[in-house]
This record gives C-alpha cells, sequence and structure tokens, in this order.
C-alpha cells in the first residue's frame, strides 16, 4: 500500500489514506498513454469534412467555346477541376476517424495517469470539496494559496455542486466525475485532485475493468 496525506481544501491535515499499488503504483509507459491521447483525439474528430468531386459539380454541360480557332486549350465543360467552382481531385470525404484500441491498454493507460502524477507529487488528495458559498472570487483565493493553477478535480457531481458552481468560470480549473476521468484531461492540467469518495469510485472501476472513455 502506498501512504497518501488527506487535507481539507483550504490545506489543512486531515489523515492519511492507503492507496492501492495495483492502481497508483504501475510503471510508465510514455507510448502507451501517447496512443490512448491520440485514440481519445481522433475519436473527438466529426468526420464531415467534404468536398464535390467532378462527377458531383452540377452545371451547364454547353460547351465553353468552339473547338478551333480560339487559341485556348480544347474544354467541352466548365466543371473540370482546372476552372473555379470545378470538381476538386482526390478531396476530403467524410469518413471517421476512430480506431479500436483494446480495453486492456486504455485501463492501464489510466493507471499509468495516476501512478505518473502521484510520482511527480501533483497528485492532491482531499476530504471533501466543500465550499460554503459558490464564490468564484473565494474559490480562486483558496486554490491560489494552495498552488492550485491548473488542476483537474475529480469527485461525484451531486456531492460537490457548490464547489462545481464557483469555479466552472476559471481558467485552467476543471471538474470531471470519476466515471469520467481520463488521460487526455489529466495529462493537460499539472494537478490531479482526488477525494476520498473519487478514490474508492476510482478503485473500483479498476476493480470491474470498466472504461469508459
Amino acid at each position: 500500500m502506498i501512504q497518501v496525506p488527506v487535507t481539507t481544501l483550504e490545506g489543512e491535515s486531515c489523515s492519511a489514506l492507503d492507496l492501492d499499488e495495483a492502481v497508483f503504483g504501475v510503471a510508465l509507459r510514455r507510448a502507451c498513454l501517447a496512443e490512448v491521447v491520440r485514440w481519445q483525439l481522433a475519436r473527438r474528430q466529426a468526420g464531415t469534412h467534404s468536398s464535390r468531386g467532378r462527377g458531383e459539380v452540377h452545371g451547364t454541360t454547353k460547351k465553353m467555346y468552339k473547338q478551333k480557332g480560339t487559341g485556348n486549350a480544347r474544354h467541352g465543360s466548365r466543371d473540370v477541376t482546372q476552372f473555379r467552382g470545378g470538381g476538386i481531385v482526390f478531396g476530403p470525404v467524410p469518413h471517421a476517424h476512430d480506431f479500436k484500441l483494446n480495453k486492456k491498454v486504455r485501463v492501464l493507460a489510466l493507471k499509468m495517469l495516476l501512478s505518473l502524477k502521484l510520482r511527480e507529487e501533483n497528485l492532491v488528495v482531499l476530504k471533501t470539496l466543500s465550499l460554503p458559498l459558490d464564490k468564484t472570487k473565494a474559490a480562486q483565493e483558496i486554490l491560489r494559496k494552495r498552488g492550485l493553477i491548473s488542476a483537474l478535480f475529480v469527485d461525484h457531481v451531486e456531492e460537490s455542486n457548490v464547489f462545481v458552481r464557483a469555479i466552472q468560470n476559471l481558467k485552467n480549473i476543471d471538474f470531471i466525475p470519476p466515471e469520467g476521468l481520463n488521460v487526455y484531461d489529466g495529462l493537460r492540467h499539472e494537478k490531479l485532485v482526488l477525494t476520498e469518495r473519487s478514490i474508492e469510485a476510482l478503485t473500483k472501476r479498476f476493480q470491474g475493468s470498466v472504461v469508459l472513455c
């Protein structure tokens, strides 16, 4: 087991928590993390970019000018690719950018993310994400004192709704439920902030090998 301190949002020490080494003590493989990030970004692409080929351009079929005597090259249609408004050669067509990635790789990458943040001392464990008022200025001051300038908070939404409302306009501060934690968003932020409840949920998630993203 790996023991980490548990604090309040204001920085007061509460207790200590034992973390599962099978989740928070995994060896780092950067190629695995990179592949999962590439997979996530590929899934976000809509793939709706499209252009019309020569057979899809609709225009007049009248011959542009007579065949001989004009000094110009011979052309029969204005829909050809040489002219403005004509068809596009080998242009983009709608297609899916998504590709298959083994579920075991996705599970391993999430464990690597948690292990990496812990190893770099960028993993913060809080008792709860409780604020008396949903005031952005007050939340910003608390986070600044804790050194949480770029942080991803992980907790259940229904239990942290006041905190979520307070930080929703803060730059580089994001909130995500435990079932939505992913490698890309975790790596985008310097700090990963978990609550005791979210750690319990993540541990159960890995035991069941359920990966939603």
